[in-house]
């Protein structure tokens, strides 16, 4: 059975990060989000270097340029793409050890990104909410 300390971790963390960027202000800047997505989905590509060989760097690799396109378009037309990409980067995060077998993961890893990258997706959708309305 899995600690609930990983997903605790990324629900804290998630709120902190988010709560203290939008107080000092980067959520203003168009770039941040998309930036956040494209870090987020690196993750994997590092950890594939760290305890992997070089065709599972090559897939994550892959996979990070997918989301990291996704960010790209958001930037360019909307951010609700951001926000999709970060919140699918979340539903990958619980997936991702059935389609890569990728030995540099931490065991919690999983876990905690994708309960990160729920809260994080959804503090940003409930942004771009409020921001239409105001």
């Amino acid at each position: 059975m899995r600690s609930p300390i990983e997903y605790l971790i990324g629900l804290l963390l998630a709120l902190a990060v988010a709560g203290l960027t939008t107080a000092v202000g980067f959520t203003r800047d168009r770039s941040f989000y998309p930036v956040v997505a494209i870090v987020v989905a690196h993750y994997y590509v590092l950890f594939a270097a760290v305890g992997a060989s070089g065709r599972i760097v090559a897939i994550e690799t892959a996979v990070a340029c997918v989301f990291l396109l996704v960010a790209v378009l958001g930037f360019k037309t909307s951010l609700w793409w951001v926000t999709a990409a970060i919140a699918g980067h979340g539903v990958f995060d619980f997936f991702h050890h059935l389609w890569i077998d990728n030995p540099g993961v931490p065991r919690w890893w999983p876990g905690f990104c994708m309960t990160f990258d729920v809260v994080f997706a959804a503090w940003m959708a409930g942004q771009r909410l409020t921001q239409k309305r105001a």
